[in-house]
C-alpha cells in the first residue's frame, strides 16, 4: 500500500508522531512531574532504542528479506524469552520444557517451509538467512526492552505510567528522525508520490494508536504484572501478523504452515500454564 516509500521512511514517519503526540501530552500533565531528570532522560533514550527505533528497523527489513511469516514467529518466542529470563522464583524450567519444545518444532516446521532452494545459485538462501539473523536482533532487542522497561518501573513507583509513556515517546521521536535524516528519502521526493495521503494516514495511525496509547497501557500492565506473564500477551500479535500475511499474499497457508502455526499456539498455552 504504501510500496513507493522505503522501510525508513515508514519507520520514522511513526516514531515522528509517536514523539509529537508525547510532547503534546507532556503539557496536560501536571508540571512539577512533566520533564524527566537527565537520568531518566537517558534511561528513556537507552529504551526507545531497543524497543522501538533499533527494534522496528531491524524487524522492517528481516521482512523484506525473509516475509513476514517466520520473522513474525521468531518475534512471536517473545513471550518465552521474558518468561525464562524474568520468571518468579519457584517457578522450575523442567515444568517450561514441553511449551519451549512445541515452540521450537512449530517455528522449525515454518522455516524449513519456507526455505527458498537453490535454483538461483544460493543468492535467495542468503537473502532469507540474512533475514532471520536480522528477525533474531529485533526479538532480542524488544526482549532486553520489556525485561528492562518491567524492572525500571518497579524500581520506580513514584513514575506515573503515562508520564513515562511521553518520555520514552519524545525519545523515539527524536530517534525516529536521526534515523530519517541518515537514511531516508528527502521530503521534496515523498511529497510528490501518488499515494502520500495514504501514507500520512499509516503514520498517524501507527504514531497515536500502535506507539502512545499501546505504550501507556504497556506500562501500566508492566508495573501490575510480573514480566513473565506480562509478556505472554504479545502471542496475540504474532496470530494477527500470519493472518495479515496469509491475506496479503491472497491465499490459504499451506499444511506445513498450519502445523508450525498450531504447535506455536499450543507451545505458548502451555508455557501460560506452566506460570499458572
Amino acid at each position: 500500500m504504501v510500496g513507493n516509500f522505503g522501510m525508513v521512511d515508514i519507520a520514522a514517519s511513526r516514531f515522528a508522531v509517536f514523539g509529537a503526540v508525547a510532547g503534546l501530552a507532556l503539557f496536560t500533565r501536571p508540571a512539577a512531574t512533566r520533564w524527566p531528570t537527565l537520568r531518566q532522560a537517558a534511561a528513556a533514550l537507552g529504551l526507545s532504542v531497543l524497543g522501538f527505533t533499533g527494534y522496528y528497523v531491524f524487524l522492517a527489513f528481516a521482512i523484506v528479506a525473509a516475509g513476514t511469516e517466520v520473522p513474525s514467529l521468531i518475534i512471536g518466542t517473545i513471550p518465552v524469552w521474558m518468561m525464562l529470563l524474568g520468571r518468579p522464583a519457584g517457578l522450575r524450567m523442567t515444568a517450561l520444557l514441553p511449551g519451549l519444545a512445541l515452540t521450537a518444532l512449530g517455528i522449525g516446521l515454518m522455516v524449513a517451509g519456507a526455505w527458498p532452494d537453490s535454483a538461483d545459485g544460493g543468492q535467495g538462501a542468503a537473502l532469507y538467512g540474512r533475514g532471520l539473523l536480522l528477525a533474531l536482533v529485533a526479538m532480542a532487542s524488544w526482549t532486553a526492552y520489556g525485561l528492562l522497561n518491567a524492572a525500571w518501573l518497579r524500581r520506580h513507583t513514584e513514575i506515573d505510567a503515562t508520564d513515562w509513556a511521553n518520555w520514552l515517546g519524545v525519545a523515539t521521536g527524536l530517534g525516529g528522525l536521526l534515523i530519517w535524516l541518515a537514511g531516508g528519502s528527502s521530503v521534496e521526493t515523498m511529497r510528490v508520490q501518488s499515494n502520500v495521503g495514504l501514507f500520512v494516514l499509516l503514520a498517524l495511525a501507527g504514531g497515536v494508536g500502535s506507539s502512545w496509547l499501546a505504550t501507556v497501557l504497556w506500562n501500566v500492565a508492566s508495573q501490575r504484572l510480573p514480566a513473565s506473564l506480562c509478556g505472554q500477551l504479545i502471542v496475540s500479535e504474532t496470530l494477527f501478523a500470519l493472518f495479515y500475511s496469509f491475506l496479503w499474499d491472497g491465499r490459504w497457508p499451506r499444511t506445513i504452515e498450519l502445523v508450525a502455526a498450531a504447535l506455536f499456539v499450543l507451545g505458548i498455552l502451555a508455557s501460560i500454564k506452566a506460570h499458572r
